[in-house]
């Protein structure tokens, strides 16, 4: 046996000049060895994957799960669903939509936790238009919600029930403001009404009837537009006659309306003059007849009629970007049957306002969020998310300007005429 070697088979070696005074065992493993390749390396690397999915899946399920409130034809519901996009929250709270359906926002616009989608279901309605049979496609909840959506003013319709009653399965039968010639006494009186039926026209436009006059269309007629109505009075032998007075017209410029667009605000109203007569008489018949005294009984009222003057934005430069605010607002306006050029007048007031921004608040009055309503708490009576919720403020800011100024271009002309709305 060499002197150098030891009896437990090792042998010391002398140490590298660059080496630590601490000798290294001959069987120590280098920095760099080999990975393990048997099964116990295999298992370990197995379970690293399965934790890598398990933590994957386990992000993905928190960033596609969402508990929302759904606004669902009226009734606030709050549901779980799955999915990134609000038409796939929808489907897998199984709340199924249709092509006649409304929902802000849109289908594909993304959808983030806590959030408000409003839902109404399109439904038919049968609708009965001075004495003509429709049907009426409608995402409307209330009887002047339909009659919005339908393009009519409030003023100018008359209902078969009340605008604040929920729309229900009955025919709705509506009648719209109409222009009726009444010719009568000599003079054509242009009479403007919502009554649906002749009889009660020729009362709201003022015409008395005496017995035995004769009318030219059956009074339980349907009235429409544009009808003439020839009143032919009785002969009477009488000492008094009444006969109908016609009504002025007043134009007056209103720049709250668009130019070109006229609203009839005042009805005119038909007056009567009584006239007194002497007659004179020949075998019982009268020969002779002198007026002695004509007296306006009944002042005609003047009919006003209001002549817009406002220049609307022009709706072909309003861009709206998918998912927006503006683009919830213009689906939410729509449903109540406000077209582009109310849209345009919305964009052009809610700009000035807040920028259309959902935090936007003013220190010193309180007003807050896109419609900067004052206080901002206001906006609670339609959702407790009124803070943060786009489709919550604007239900709320459309709802104020359909109260107070009937159109947002309404709105809009009282904003730039006093600087607030």
């Amino acid at each position: 046996m060499h002197a150098d070697d030891r009896a437990d088979g090792r042998v010391e070696r002398p140490a590298h000049p660059a080496a630590s005074a601490t000798t290294v065992p001959a069987t120590t493993v280098p920095a760099t060895a080999p990975a393990r390749t048997g099964p116990r390396a295999v298992r370990i690397a197995a379970q690293a994957g399965v934790l890598a999915l398990v933590v994957g899946a386990t992000s993905a399920f928190a960033v596609l799960h969402k508990t929302v409130t759904v606004d669902l034809d009226g009734q606030a519901v709050q549901v779980e669903g799955f999915g990134r996009t609000v038409g796939q929250v929808l489907a897998d709270a199984k709340i199924e939509v249709g092509p006649r359906d409304l929902v802000a926002p849109g289908l594909h616009d993304a959808v983030s936790k806590g959030e408000q989608i409003v839902v109404r279901h399109g439904r038919s309605v049968e609708v009965q238009v001075d004495g003509e049979q429709r049907k009426v496609w409608t995402t409307a909840l209330t009887v002047g919600e339909a009659v919005d959506a339908m393009g009519l003013r409030d003023g100018d319709v008359r209902l078969s029930a009340s605008r604040s009653e929920p729309l229900g399965r009955d025919a709705l039968r509506v009648s719209t403001q109409k222009t009726i010639h009444l010719v009568v006494d000599g003079q054509v009186i242009d009479g403007v009404s919502s009554a649906d039926t002749v009889r009660d026209a020729l009362k709201e436009i003022g015409l008395v009837l005496g017995e035995g006059d004769h009318v030219s269309v059956p009074l339980d007629a349907t009235a429409v537009d544009g009808l003439v109505v020839l009143v032919t009075r009785a002969a009477t032998d009488g000492q008094t006659r009444t006969e109908a007075v016609p009504f002025d017209t007043e134009e007056v410029d209103d720049p709250g309306l668009a130019k070109g667009q006229k609203v009839v605000v005042t009805k005119g109203r038909a007056g009567v003059r009584t006239t007194t007569y002497e007659t004179e008489s020949v075998g019982g018949v009268v020969t002779k007849r002198t007026a002695l005294s004509s007296v306006v009984t009944t002042e005609p009222v003047t009919q006003v009629v209001h002549i817009g003057t406002m220049v609307l934005p022009d709706p072909s430069q309003v861009k709206v970007a998918p998912g927006s605010a503006q683009a919830i607002a213009k689906e939410l306006a729509a449903a109540r049957g406000w077209g582009d050029d109310q849209f345009a007048c919305l964009v052009q007031l809610w700009k000035r306002e807040s920028g259309w921004r959902i935090n936007a608040e003013n220190k010193s009055s309180g007003a807050y969020g896109i419609p900067q309503a004052l206080p901002g708490s206001k906006m609670a009576s339609v959702g407790a998310d009124w803070r943060t919720n786009p489709a919550t403020q604007i239900t709320w800011g459309l709802n104020y300007i359909k109260g107070r100024y009937k159109t947002p271009c309404g709105a809009w002309a009282s904003f730039q005429s006093q600087g607030w709305y």
